[in-house]
């Protein structure tokens, strides 16, 4: 009895060091972020205006703003490293970096296996349209042709907020044909995402299209690993002092055409 259980206790031991070393290991990123003076940030690299390559091969973008302006208020060096939608979560699981700052929203399946900071900026579907016309309310769009994706999530908010008649709505197959309508002058207004919209006015500043009108809410969140709770209370505290100053504010204007507003902590 006594050789037939020891297998079992042993594998206990093994077991409980083996937590321990995961609570040891799981309260030490920012104390190794500081000492480092580096701080390791999972960034998009194909998702504008969020995050992508410039003309110089250099990232930029609203993520990789943010990434570092939190390096910056640590006063450590931001390592970016590009990452993919798949495998953004994983890269903090295993360690490989401390942030993700990448159009991450937040969920309870995610939350099973990470921890987010407060949000920091919004993803958003809204309307877009030139500046010389005049949207202060979805009842304006009333005579106006609007161009839309079908069956996209804008598509389904849309038909929620506009008057049942008079609005033109010109609905296209996928989001090129879409802001290709709108950039043509096919129609006066376009309803998309944020991330479409702000890659549409980045190439084509002639339209002098702007954001206009709020369809539906997603905001951004920074995911952290599992337990790490100082790191996050810092980030936090970053976050919080970027809002209070309209630091927040200023880049979402800057790379979306619109402020942050109010984002969920």
């Amino acid at each position: 009895m006594t050789f037939a259980r020891r297998p079992l206790v042993l594998g206990m031991i093994a077991a409980a060091s083996a937590l321990c070393a995961a609570g040891v290991h799981a309260q030490t990123a920012l104390d190794d972020i500081m000492k480092a003076k580096t701080i390791r940030i999972a960034i998009p690299t194909d998702y504008p205006p969020y995050g992508f390559v410039g003309t110089d091969m250099a990232p930029q973008g609203l993520d990789i703003d943010t990434a570092r302006l939190i390096a910056s208020k640590l006063g450590v060096k931001a390592e970016l490293i590009p990452v993919t939608s798949a495998n953004r979560i994983p890269y903090l699981q295993t360690r490989k970096a401390d942030l993700v700052i990448s159009t991450l929203g937040k969920n309870a399946e995610r939350e099973k296996v990470i921890d987010f900071t407060a949000a920091y900026s919004p993803f958003f579907q809204a309307v877009f349209a030139p500046k010389n016309v005049s949207i202060k309310s979805f009842n304006d769009l009333v005579g106006k042709s609007v161009a839309v994706t079908r069956g996209a999530m804008e598509d389904q908010e849309l038909a929620k907020v506009i008057p049942a008649s008079g609005v033109d709505v010109k609905r296209f197959e996928d989001n090129n044909a879409t802001i290709a309508a709108f950039v043509a002058g096919q129609t006066q207004v376009v309803a998309t995402s944020a991330s479409v919209a702000g890659n549409m006015m980045a190439k084509n500043p002639g339209v002098n299209a702007e954001y206009k009108l709020l369809l539906k809410d997603s905001p951004n969140f920074i995911g952290i690993a599992k337990g790490e709770d100082a790191l996050r209370t810092k980030v936090n505290a970053i976050l919080a002092e970027a809002k209070s100053s309209g630091e927040l504010d200023k880049m979402s204007t800057k790379w979306l055409g619109r402020p942050a507003g109010d984002l969920p902590q």
